[in-house]
């Protein structure tokens, strides 16, 4: 009869991995509906964590938001704050209101809204 085997779940110290030990970032302007962005591509990514580097990977088409970019790498929200500061703080990415564009509207199509509204 074999002895119990000894499991080791890696998802309870992980995330300790990940964030160095910190429980908090050092800012705190993330939340799930920030938008990340590359600041500067061109930059070395050799010394950066995997998860670091799955967010530069992630962000390379565009614009993401936090809770995208958690998703995508199967991170906590929380563990991926610590890892956006650091990036940020590097000069990875960026962040910011100026990176919604907000299309002006087409008042004809407006228009068109509104007397389609009114036959109703």
């Amino acid at each position: 009869m074999s002895g119990a085997r000894h499991v080791r779940d890696s998802s309870l110290v992980r995330p300790y991995v990940v964030t160095g030990g910190r429980s908090a970032p050092s800012r705190n302007t993330f939340n799930q509906i920030t938008l990340i962005r590359l600041y500067q591509r061109d930059l070395p990514r050799a010394a950066l964590a995997p998860e670091a580097r799955g967010v530069l990977d992630l962000c390379a088409t565009g614009a993401l938001s936090v809770a995208e970019i958690a998703s995508g790498l199967k991170l906590p929200v929380s563990v991926l704050r610590i890892v956006l500061a650091d990036l940020m703080e590097s000069g990875y990415i960026t962040t910011g209101p100026n990176m919604l564009q907000v299309a002006t509207p087409d008042r004809g199509l407006l228009e068109a809204v509104l007397a389609g509204l009114e036959r109703l």
